[in-house]
């Protein structure tokens, strides 16, 4: 199934909403599909993302006032902050994600000026394909550019640092303890490339996705998380403990990332992480997968997708019962999709919960692939999925109508 945005409508839908008037400017920024590196990111680790043509696109206009009103086509709410008192926007039921950017960005300097803001999304929110830090990316290129201080901004603060900005929306002012990954991806995304990242460092290259005949198609639970929910901030904590454990194990190692630690390091410590067996397992699983996405970016790179296939599975294995954030929903859809012998591999992405799994498939199978699996899936959890076919885009942009 693809989605598109259709400009001229959304332009119409706009001029109902907040009036007519010229300088309508657009701001369109990706979702992402992690390849492979789950729950890495806030440990340091390198992980594979790659920005979808899924998306979140805004159109906005000054409104020549100190207020930023909002209206979410999808949800059709309209909702709005005072550039005053952005703090009062945290009780918001929609709109504090855009407001925390704007913070972010009023803290570095940026003049911001009142506007309106139209949201269109062709990203199905709870799908784990990172939706916020699409609405992220969007308002903050959009903010930034109709700021009064623009060209100066925009010298300042590059792609990199709106990644960082929204990055910091997100825990700061929405109390979501994320790492960097999905805003990255947002910022950065080259069409038909993945994104090999360094976390702890940004030092990051692209990787041609050399699928041939093959296809990625996203499969989508319905299952809807929240990374609000407190099994994500959670696994936080978690780690923070596996962390000060492996500096108790190996004193001479006292690594600020638990990424940072090889596969032996995680060997020569399991006497002391096996003390606590629910710490061990999230350990060895941020340590194995960090080598992983290694292993996985050069099979890619060198157009081995059978191999590509099996590391997928075996991630998907660690993230499902080292790490424990699948649940029934994306179990059955995985499980489903080995039934079809011309699967290469498919795991959960995103933060789990919920969301989607990425599958491998022959490019001519694909409808027959999201018929059958949906049919399957359907049967065993009651619930009607949803299949996405994905093309991989650019990352952040204005657009032109």
């Amino acid at each position: 199934m693809i989605y598109t945005h259709d400009l001229d409508k959304l332009k119409s839908t706009f001029e109902k909403v907040f009036g007519k008037g010229d300088g309508i400017r657009v701001f369109d920024a990706p979702g992402r599909v992690n390849l492979i590196g789950e729950h890495i990111d806030y440990c340091g680790g390198r992980v594979f993302p790659a920005a979808l043509t899924l998306s979140n696109t805004v159109l906005c206009r000054n409104n020549g006032s100190r207020k930023v009103r909002m209206y979410a086509t999808d949800l059709k709410i309209t909702s709005e902050f005072s550039l005053d008192d952005i703090d009062a926007a945290k009780t918001l039921k929609w709109g504090n994600y855009p407001a925390g950017v704007a913070k972010e960005l009023a803290g570095a300097g940026c003049e911001l000026e009142g506007m309106d803001m139209l949201f269109d999304s062709t990203l199905p929110f709870g799908s784990g394909l990172s939706s916020s830090a699409s609405v992220e990316l969007a308002s903050g290129l959009a903010m930034l550019s109709f700021s009064k201080n623009a060209k100066t901004m925009a010298k300042k603060l590059d792609r990199v640092q709106l990644a960082l900005a929204g990055q910091r929306a997100e825990n700061r002012f929405c109390g979501v303890n994320c790492g960097i990954m999905d805003q990255f991806a947002s910022a950065m995304g080259k069409e038909d490339n993945a994104i090999l990242l360094n976390c702890s460092t940004l030092e990051f290259s692209y990787v041609p996705l050399k699928l041939g005949d093959y296809t990625l198609v996203l499969a989508n639970t319905k299952k809807k998380h929240s990374l609000g929910a407190s099994k994500y901030n959670e696994r936080r904590a978690e780690v923070e403990e596996g962390l000060k454990l492996m500096h108790e194990a190996l004193p001479d190692k006292k690594f600020n990332n638990l990424c940072e630690y090889s596969e032996d390091d995680f060997t020569q410590a399991r006497p002391v992480l096996d003390k606590e067996p629910v710490i061990r397992m999230r350990v060895e699983h941020v340590i194995r997968e960090n080598a992983r996405v290694t292993k996985a970016a050069h099979e890619l790179s060198n157009g081995d997708l059978r191999s590509f296939g099996v590391t997928l599975r075996e991630a998907n294995d660690s993230i499902r019962y080292l790490y424990e954030v699948t649940g029934d929903e994306l179990d059955a859809m995985f499980e489903e999709a080995q039934n079809f012998d011309y699967c290469l591999g498919s795991r959960m992405t995103g933060a789990g919960f919920g969301g989607c799994t990425i599958n491998i498939i022959p490019t001519g199978a694909a409808d027959e692939f999201c018929r059958e699996l949906g049919a399957r899936y359907e049967k065993r959890t009651g619930i009607t999925p949803e299949f996405y076919v994905c093309s991989i885009g650019d990352g952040v942009r204005e657009l032109k109508f």
